[in-house]
């Protein structure tokens, strides 16, 4: 997709059903409207979507500090 900078998957070793899926895009425009209202999503969430209960908070974060990206990027956080 037009924007996606990578994603990663990380487990919580607290809660051993909790998970976070951190996607970075160029920005969040390319996540809200290049990608969610892509064809492309719509099988994402045919795949998914059944997945999620309840369905995951989505949020947007931007690069602060420290090692990472090199320019800001908008990130995904995905939890159940």
């Amino acid at each position: 997709m037009p924007g996606y900078l990578g994603h990663e998957l990380q487990k919580c070793l607290e809660h051993a059903d909790h998970y976070m899926l951190l996607v970075r895009w160029a920005s969040v425009e390319h996540h809200e409207v290049g990608f969610r209202k892509s064809p492309q999503y719509q099988q994402w969430r045919e795949l998914l979507h059944h997945f999620y209960d309840p369905f995951p908070t989505v949020l947007h974060y931007t690069h602060v500090a420290g090692p990472g990206l090199s320019t800001p990027a908008a990130t995904e956080a995905q939890r159940p």
